[in-house]
């Protein structure tokens, strides 16, 4: 896990080190442990690099790394690295390191950009080839590691200069200007979106990009030329593999085939065994939830020292946790568990405001953000460099409460008698809070329900009172504000996981992470696993009136009952509307609202309206996002 940074140009005299070595600066925190630079001959690519060293901690591994004829910056890690090594040496490779880096340019000169698809990893990296004179950038599959690049264009088609790296404010310290993307801003300020579900190269500035997930940019230094293509493109619905038996009721499997739950197991903990791999000490979050529960019993199950845990508690809180990770820990007693509680305070939050927008860099969708925030630095105080975490198990096993209108709308396809049982179970088990007759009619009629909800949100933004009108005209795109055709659970599910949704969660875990130097691995986004579970059919991931059903099923001998099938979902909550209502952050309100009224964001009507402290997923957010707004801009 580490910073990178790079200029790249046909004109020696724009590619300057000492411009690199400032952005290095700015990523201090994302690799503490060491920096390196380093200068194509012709001057036309220089790349940089700051360490946080987890795998091979010798300075033989250190970036930027240099392998026949290519020179490499990674950030991130290649977690099937030892087999990918095995493979390679039959090809006749060698590798002088213990580190996973040598692997990508050994698996370039193998397979060239095909090799993408071996690695089982989280990844942003920048490959020069010495031979061929390309610099080749690529980001893993899901965007768990995060990589922007600004571009001066001397004429259509052609770049002036190309600079890029892991954090936007590497680029803001070399003097690359914030220039606000209105569109982005009204939406999240009017809706809380905090992504384009049209353009996933957007940020909230216009002149800097994002390279989406699953993409990769061919450049080519002495032409100024630049080409993105998309690499990794997951079908919604995956062909069901016949020879895994179904659970009774949910459809044929060969009687002689492995049973899905089993194979389901088997690629979790094969992901939980290759996320393990480290040479500094490691732990996990644990939130009293199924997914990390599920991952602190992985750990178990394959190691043996003390395990490190570390989480959030607010005793007296509605939705405090302290109870479910107290009766998860009495259940493995027998375990060492090395556990470490935090309870963040509203005066914690008012102080580490900024610092977490600093890092953060675009806005937030609540308080729960900071949790994490603390959480990370708690791991740091104690020396744990490395966590494992739960993101993407909801937008993948179908997880959120939202969900189960989806698959209640699939249901009806299939059978009234079905539907009427889940239905009930649902709202039983605390997954289903109404269903109503528009759920009945989205379920016949998925594009109109999509259009008529574009159409609501674009009747909201253009009627919110609280936004400049000049503002709203200038930057208001209703094509930004569709809503995907859902048919499937897997369609709602695919969206998600791909284009609105999940890369903001992935945003927030590596940006809080990396802001205390910390290492942050997510088991449940290993690609055989997601790409397992999106071939399954919808009955697998809920059922019985129970979301991430399979997960559950595959944990049952593992966790306490009271864990395995917990009803109710709880999001990753603190106190919000108490720390909203405290006097130093109706200052920061009042203050915030103010700024965005300079800046002709808002309209000065809101400052006679009193503040609305909401908890963290409440609807209509408004003072939330004013507050994470106003930082950024």
């Amino acid at each position: 896990m580490c910073g990178i940074a790079g200029i790249v140009s046909p004109f020696s005299s724009l590619v300057q080190p000492n411009k690199v070595h400032t952005m290095m600066n700015a990523l201090q925190h994302r690799g503490p442990d060491g920096e390196g630079l380093w200068t194509n001959e012709n001057n036309t690519v220089c790349l940089g690099h700051r360490r946080l060293a987890i795998i091979d901690t010798s300075d033989a591994a250190a970036q930027p790394f240099h392998y026949l004829h290519y020179t490499l910056v990674f950030n991130g890690e290649i977690y099937n690295y030892i087999e990918l090594k095995e493979t390679l040496q039959k090809h006749g490779y060698t590798f002088t390191t213990h580190s996973d880096s040598e692997v990508i340019p050994a698996a370039f000169d193998c397979w060239g950009k095909e090799c993408l698809h071996h690695f089982d990893g989280m990844f942003a990296f920048a490959l020069y080839n010495n031979r061929d004179k390309e610099l080749w950038i690529a980001r893993d599959r899901f965007g768990e590691k995060p990589l922007y690049y600004h571009t001066i264009y001397q004429q259509r088609g052609q770049f002036e200069q190309l600079s890029f790296a892991s954090e936007m404010k590497a680029l803001w310290s070399i003097g690359i200007n914030k220039e606000l993307n209105g569109t982005m801003m009204l939406n999240y300020l009017t809706l809380g979106f905090t992504q384009n579900p049209i353009k996933p190269t957007q940020t909230f500035y216009s002149n800097i990009l994002s390279l989406p997930a699953g993409h990769h940019l061919s450049v080519q230094p002495e032409k100024g030329k630049v080409q993105m293509k998309r690499w990794y493109n997951l079908s919604k619905q995956l062909s069901v593999n016949s020879n895994l038996k179904a659970p009774l009721g949910v459809g044929a499997g060969a009687s002689g085939g492995v049973g899905a739950i089993e194979h389901f197991a088997d690629l979790y903990t094969t992901s939980i065994k290759r996320r393990l791999r480290s040479d500094v000490s490691l732990g996990t979050s644990l939130s009293g939830g199924l997914d990390s529960s599920s991952i602190v019993a992985g750990l178990l199950d394959n190691k043996a020292a003390s395990l490190h845990t570390f989480s959030a508690v607010f005793p007296g809180f509605e939705y405090d946790e302290s109870k479910q990770i107290k009766e998860f820990q009495a259940h493995y007693k027998q375990a060492a568990f090395d556990s470490h509680f935090v309870t963040p305070t509203a005066n914690d939050w008012i102080k580490d405001f900024e610092l977490l927008m600093y890092h953060q860099e675009e806005p937030l969708q609540s308080a729960s953000v900071y949790t994490q925030f603390a959480v990370y630095k708690s791991a740091k105080k104690h020396g744990v460099t490395v966590l494992l975490d739960g993101q993407g198990a909801d937008e993948i096993l179908g997880g959120y409460k939202k969900y189960g209108h989806w698959f209640l709308q699939q249901q009806l396809h299939h059978g009234y008698r079905g539907f009427i049982r889940e239905k009930r179970l649902l709202k039983e088990h605390g997954f289903l809070d109404k269903w109503d007759i528009k759920n009945y009619a989205a379920a016949f009629l998925p594009e109109r329900t999509a259009k008529q909800l574009q159409h609501k949100a674009i009747i909201q933004q253009k009627g919110n009172p609280s936004i400049n009108r000049e503002f709203y005209e200038k930057y208001h795109n209703d094509d930004t504000l569709q809503k995907p055709v859902v048919n499937t659970l897997e369609d709602i599910l695919y969206y998600n996981t791909f284009t609105f949704g999940l890369q903001e969660l992935l945003r927030y875990a590596d940006r809080n992470s990396m802001a205390h130097s910390r290492e942050v691995r997510l088991p449940f986004l290993s690609h055989e696993l997601v790409e397992f579970i999106f071939s399954l059919p919808t009955s697998f991931k809920i059922r019985d009136g129970f979301t991430k059903w399979i997960l559950r099923k595959s944990m049952e001998t593992k966790l306490p009952v009271s864990t395995t099938w917990r009803t109710g979902k709880i999001g990753y909550e603190p106190p919000q509307q108490q720390w909203m209502q405290q006097p130093a952050a109706i200052e920061m309100i009042h203050e915030s609202r103010k700024k965005l009224i300079a800046k002709n964001i808002l309209d000065s009507n809101v400052l006679e309206t009193s503040v609305q402290a909401k908890a963290a997923h409440d609807a209509n957010n408004f003072d939330w996002r004013f507050m994470s707004a106003a930082v950024i801009i």
